[in-house]
This record gives structure tokens, C-alpha cells and sequence, in this order.
């Protein structure tokens, strides 16, 4: 009897039956939170224990034209594709007793704990100090009601030599030995995690950083084949449309690290590592990062992120509060190393929905260098720049000799109103091809050096260009893929972070090809040795200009520094 009425239930959708169950939906389109936000930034998704699923945003108002932020808005789906707002977890009064009356409530994660949910999330600002804290609620459901408790998870962290570190973006972990532990932390201090108390409302015992500070933020961890696997988002979260924010992973037999990538680098130093996961692929979407990780019921597992539209990249008007809605794409598992749908990454286009079998992974193809193009590349061998080159704002301090272009590091930029670095430019080939510089630079280690650097540059002109450049971001050295274009009568500027730099010497490549629109797609390679490569993100340039490939040197004069060019050879792609 019970299985006929089950089969009644799944035909008529009785009450209480799942129409996910019935008829799952076979196809979605990103954003999936379109349905009832135009933002919902920083999403985590959980299930729930009535055959649903939730899903929680940092506080934003939800729609254009609205103005009110909602105080972490609530979503639920029975597919994880078609989603409904039930309310907000906090109303407009509801701040923990140690919060000041202006602090906001950001990036949630909800985990259930014995017959109750906690959520744990972001309070921005403290008294008596104004620092950061993790606050902690718990509520016999996951729609609420939620109680703030009577102090933080996470207390407000005094930084060396003054201020407060920033103590953002929690996420929790349970070990198979049922030990919880909270990772926390943003470029302010790095990444940071704790054992919690057995109800999980407090942090105990000594923190220990497993990613460095200014690279890293929004971690999320994950348990697969006895590997602890740490997401992590790096560049800036919002630049509008040049939003470069990104995830990388890396891996550790321990919840407490040592996280390493996968070429061995690791996630918590200088020069610290990160496997991609999902970058800016040149599509709709950039900005694609502050992951959570959901399990749908055969088994697949699916990033869910927020993005942003770079045609439409803010809520209302320009420069204002980002437009990030949720997006959800395949998360595959290659060579024991996540990546988004095989590493297409955001998908634009529908795509086969959760809750289906899907068939085996297709690795996406990476750019393969093809032949030399002799008559687009200069090995500086003649002793002297070939009339092919043109300076934009010439630098006598530039010289050639022996096979090599050196370059002492100009104080100058080219990013905001500062318009004054040299840029040392040719033509490129017609068609499909990869430029590549290999270029030694010394910018030290952990130092501030800000933000000496030296690579490629796709060059339209001064306020239009894409850079992909070996630099020294405060203590950390980092290769940057940046882009600055014109928008609402001003200029944005962002970038995302592709690979990790040699010491000493670094190869860049930027792999160039026209998509369908006819814009020009560049992405970024990186490798230490010239051999192995990472690929990172993604940047266009307008199909209706004609961008020129060449050198930069600039960022910082002191202390001084040379950039040593071997190189800019053309590949057909």
C-alpha cells in the first residue's frame, strides 16, 4: 500500500511529494538564482532533511532599484535548478549583541549539528573596535528561526603592528572522526583554521594559517579519496566589468595542511601555488568565485559561485554594489584536481541539470604551441630593437645586447589616470597564435615591493589593454593577468591571478583567437620552467580594434630592478 501511494504521489504531486523526484528538470541556464535575485553573492547550498535544498547569500539588496540590503536572503529548490525566496535569515534590527548597529553580514555557511542548524557567517564590523568577527546562530530549521549566540565563533584578531586582521568567510569541515574545524580568514591575514567546541559554537585551542595573506580568501573545504581539498578565491571580487576573481585549490592528507597544488607549490607562502578551478572563460561571466560545493543525489558533484554579468555589471548605477547572482556548473574530478566542467568552466548555455546521470567528462583542450612565426618574433640578437617595434613613450634606459632586452623598472603605471609607463609594442599575426616571453625579473621574497612587474601586454591604448605581468602584490609575488577598458565615462580596472612565478625567471604566454562575435580572446599561460603550463583566465578586447602585443617594465622604481627579456616569439595556435 505504501508503494502505490508513493507512485499516486509521484504522478499527482501530492502534498509532500518532491517534483524533483517526479520530473527532474533536464536542462538549466545560468544564473539559476534569476527567479528571484538579481544578486546573491558569496552562495553556499546545503540539504535539507525535507528532500530540499537551501541556499544563502551575503546581504545585498536582491533586486535592481530596491536599496535595502537583505540581511542573508534564503532560497530553497527541489533540483537545485528552480529556486524560491523564503525570506531572510535576520531582520532588519537582528545583529548579535556584540555587533555595531552599521556592521553588515556576509558570506553564510550552514551545517546541521545534532537536531539543529548553525550558521556561521561574516560580522563585519565589532565594538569596541570596529573589527571583524565570525558571528554564530543556530535555528531548529534551516529557514529559521535564527538566534545570534552571545559571542562570536570567531573573535575579533588584533594584527602585529597594529589593526585588526580581517576575519571573514567561514566554512566548516567535519572530519570522519566527527572533529569540526572552521576555516576563516581574507587577504588581510590569510586563511586561517580552528578546532570547534563539540556543539560547534566556538573556536578552541590554537589557529593555524594554511594560506597566505594577500592572495587568498573565501575558502571552502572538501573530503575526497582521503585528500582534504582547500577552494580558495583570489584578485578582486568586484571591479564591475573587469571583475578577475577566481578559485584555486590545493591539497593536504591533514585538514591543517600543508595545502599543496598540483605541481607541489604550495598555498601558503610567498609565491604561493593554486591549481585553477574556474576562472574567466571570455564568455558572459567574469568574476567567478566564492565557491561552495553541493552533492546532488546521484552523486555529481556541483560548484556554486557567484559571477558577474560584464555586460551588466552592476546592481543599479556604475561603480556601485556589484550584480553577482548564483550560478551552479559540473564539478569534475581529473587527475585527482577539481575543475569546472572539465575546465570550460561558467557555462552560459543550457546545460544537463543535477539530479541526471551524466556521461564521462571531456577534458577541455588547453593551447598547444604550433610553429614558429620568424617573421612576428624577435630574439634580440641583432644587438639592437628591429624596426618592427614602436615605443609608446620611449625609455632610453632600455637596451639589447647579447640576446637580451633589458629593462630597468620604471616608476610609472598605465592603470586609473597615471598613463605614464612605457609600452614597447609590434603587430601581431593574423589568425590563431600564441605570444610568449620568457623574462627574468629578482623581486625578492615577502618583501612589499608594490607592484613592480614585467611581462605581455595585448595594447589597444592607454585606457584598453590586457597585461599579463610577473609582480609583487605586498608580501606575495604573483603572476597577474590585468585588464583596464573604458566604462560610464571612467575607466575599470582588474585582473585575475594565473599561475605562479619562478624565482628568478618566468614564461608567459597569451593564446589569441576570435570568437564567435569577433572579439579577441587572450588567455593566459604561466610556466617556471617553459616546459609545464598553467592556463588561467580569459580576457577580450573589442572586435572592432586592432590590439598590438608587446613588453612592460613598470610599477615601482625603488628599490631598483631590471627586467631581462629573452624573448617575444609568435607560435601559430
Amino acid at each position: 500500500m505504501r508503494r502505490f501511494i508513493a507512485v499516486l504521489a509521484a504522478a499527482f504531486l501530492l502534498p509532500g511529494a518532491s517534483p524533483a523526484a517526479a520530473r527532474p528538470s533536464e536542462r538549466y541556464q545560468n544564473p539559476v538564482s534569476a527567479s528571484f535575485a538579481d544578486t546573491f553573492a558569496d552562495p553556499v547550498i546545503i540539504a535539507g532533511d525535507d528532500n530540499h535544498w537551501y541556499a544563502y547569500g551575503t546581504s545585498d539588496p536582491l533586486r535592481e532599484g530596491e536599496g535595502t540590503p537583505h540581511r542573508i536572503p534564503m532560497a530553497r529548490s527541489t533540483d537545485l535548478v528552480n529556486w524560491t525566496y523564503v525570506g531572510d535569515a535576520f531582520g532588519p534590527a537582528q545583529l548579535p549583541a556584540y555587533a555595531r548597529p552599521t556592521a553588515a553580514l556576509w558570506a553564510p555557511d550552514v551545517r546541521k549539528t545534532g537536531n539543529h542548524w548553525v550558521m556561521y557567517v561574516t560580522v563585519t564590523e565589532t565594538e569596541p573596535d570596529g573589527a571583524s568577527a565570525i558571528g554564530v546562530a543556530t535555528s531548529p530549521t534551516p529557514t529559521g528561526p535564527w538566534t545570534f549566540a552571545p559571542e562570536p565563533a570567531v573573535p575579533p584578531r588584533a594584527a602585529p603592528g597594529g589593526g585588526w586582521w580581517w576575519t571573514f568567510d567561514p566554512a566548516r569541515l567535519t572530519t570522519p572522526d566527527g572533529t569540526r574545524y572552521l576555516y576563516y580568514g581574507s587577504y588581510f591575514g590569510g586563511i586561517w583554521v580552528s578546532r570547534l567546541s563539540p556543539d560547534g559554537l566556538r573556536i578552541v585551542g590554537d589557529p593555524t594559517r594554511v594560506a597566505i595573506d594577500n592572495k587568498f580568501e573565501g575558502a571552502y573545504v572538501v573530503r575526497r579519496s582521503g585528500w582534504y581539498y582547500l577552494f580558495a578565491s583570489s584578485a578582486n571580487c568586484c571591479a564591475g566589468p573587469t571583475t578577475g576573481y577566481s578559485v584555486a585549490a590545493g591539497r593536504s592528507r591533514s585538514p591543517l595542511g600543508p595545502f599543496v597544488d598540483r605541481d607541489g607549490q604550495s598555498l601558503n607562502v610567498s609565491r604561493a601555488g593554486g591549481t585553477p578551478v574556474i576562472a574567466p572563460n571570455g564568455n558572459r561571466w567574469v568574476g567567478t568565485g566564492h565557491n561552495g560545493l553541493v552533492t546532488d543525489r546521484t552523486g555529481q558533484d556541483w560548484l556554486v559561485y557567484h559571477a558577474i554579468d560584464r555586460a551588466d555589471p552592476y546592481l543599479d548605477e556604475p561603480f556601485g554594489v556589484n550584480e553577482r547572482p548564483m550560478l551552479i556548473d559540473r564539478l569534475d574530478w581529473i587527475g585527482g584536481w577539481p575543475t569546472v566542467n572539465g575546465g570550460a568552466w561558467a557555462s552560459e548555455s543550457p546545460q544537463p541539470a543535477p539530479g541526471r546521470r551524466l556521461g564521462p567528462v571531456r577534458p577541455a583542450p588547453t593551447p598547444q604551441a604550433g610553429r614558429l612565426l620568424p617573421a612576428y618574433s624577435d630574439d634580440f640578437t641583432a644587438g639592437t630593437l628591429d624596426p618592427e617595434w614602436e615605443f609608446v613613450r620611449p625609455d632610453a634606459a632600455v637596451t639589447v645586447s647579447g640576446g637580451r632586452l633589458r629593462w630597468p623598472v620604471q616608476g610609472a603605471d598605465l592603470t586609473g589616470d597615471s598613463d605614464d609607463a612605457g609600452v614597447l609594442l609590434r603587430d601581431a599575426p593574423p589568425g590563431n597564435w600564441i605570444a610568449e616571453t620568457k623574462v627574468g625579473i629578482d623581486l625578492g621574497e615577502d618583501t612589499v615591493r608594490n607592484f613592480q612587474q614585467a611581462g605581455l601586454i595585448a595594447y589597444v591604448d592607454d585606457d584598453h589593454f590586457a597585461r599579463l605581468s610577473t609582480v609583487a602584490i605586498w608580501n606575495t609575488r604573483q603572476v597577474e593577468f590585468g585588464k583596464e577598458m573604458p566604462f560610464a565615462a571612467s575607466t575599470s580596472y582588474g585582473g585575475t591571478i594565473a599561475g605562479t612565478p619562478g624565482l628568478t625567471t618566468t614564461w608567459l604566454r597569451l593564446a589569441h583567437r576570435r570568437d564567435a562575435g569577433g572579439e579577441h580572446e587572450y588567455r593566459a599561460g604561466v610556466s617556471r620552467d617553459g616546459r609545464n603550463w598553467t592556463w588561467g583566465g580569459v580576457w577580450t578586447l573589442p572586435a572592432d580594434t586592432v590590439p598590438r602585443i608587446g613588453l612592460v617594465a613598470h610599477g615601482g622604481a625603488a628599490p631598483a630592478v631590471t627586467a631581462d627579456f629573452d624573448h617575444l616569439r609568435f607560435y601559430r595556435w
